[in-house]
């Protein structure tokens, strides 16, 4: 099942209730998560890592962490969105497949791959704990997220973005390294209920031209 463009936004509406009876394949897993790959990411270092609740041993673990929100264990799988506070280390794997094939232009808006892999190196010459790191780690893997949430809807899935979690008992629980920082989580599914009746604000009111 696929919406068209626009109708694709206003379907995706965030889900709480999933049928636990509803399981996605790992081939249509890996097919979610290879769009969500596509979101726009500062220098395309793409800054992100999944790790993807499927087996109900481990979605218990991750139960009391997350609230005991009850779509941890209902949905088919759920999402956890780490941002990579060390993405600075994807640049030659990202970039070295189109300098091996002669491409002259096209880093990123540099004029050449080494004044480039400076830029990011100067950008990232700062210890983990910098501001500006936990910033791009969050900022770029939220984007990742949005897109896994809209490539969920195009699919015909339901899905439902968590923040309430405990995320230093997440990081101990799953051994999650200290480059990766936990940002969000996403339940996918197929809902049982539908999503709670949401309103926006009228565009007038979040939009400023110009400038205040």
């Amino acid at each position: 099942m696929s919406y068209d463009p626009i109708a694709l936004f206003r379907k995706r509406q965030s889900v709480r209730h999933f049928d636990p009876a509803f399981r996605l394949k790992e081939r249509e897993i890996l097919e979610l998560l290879e769009l969500a790959g596509w979101a726009p990411s500062s220098w395309n270092l793409q800054h992100w890592k999944f790790i993807v609740f499927s087996d109900p041993e481990a979605k218990a673990k991750l139960l009391p962490i997350a609230m005991n929100q009850r779509q941890i264990v209902d949905a088919s799988i759920t999402v956890a969105v780490l941002g990579d506070l060390e993405a600075n280390l994807n640049a030659r794997k990202v970039y070295e497949p189109a300098v091996k094939t002669g491409l002259k232009d096209g880093y990123a808006g540099y004029d050449s791959y080494t004044a480039m892999m400076q830029q990011i190196e100067q950008a990232y010459a700062v210890d983990l704990t910098a501001q500006y790191r936990r910033d791009e780690a969050i900022r770029n893997a939220s984007l990742a997220a949005m897109q896994l949430m809209l490539a969920a809807t195009a699919k015909g899935l339901d899905s439902g973005p968590m923040v309430g979690f405990d995320a230093d008992a997440f990081v101990g629980a799953f051994n999650v390294p200290p480059r990766y920082i936990p940002v969000l989580l996403v339940a996918i599914g197929r809902a049982v209920r539908p999503a709670r009746p949401t309103t926006r604000l009228p565009v007038e009111e979040t939009v400023v031209w110009n400038g205040f």
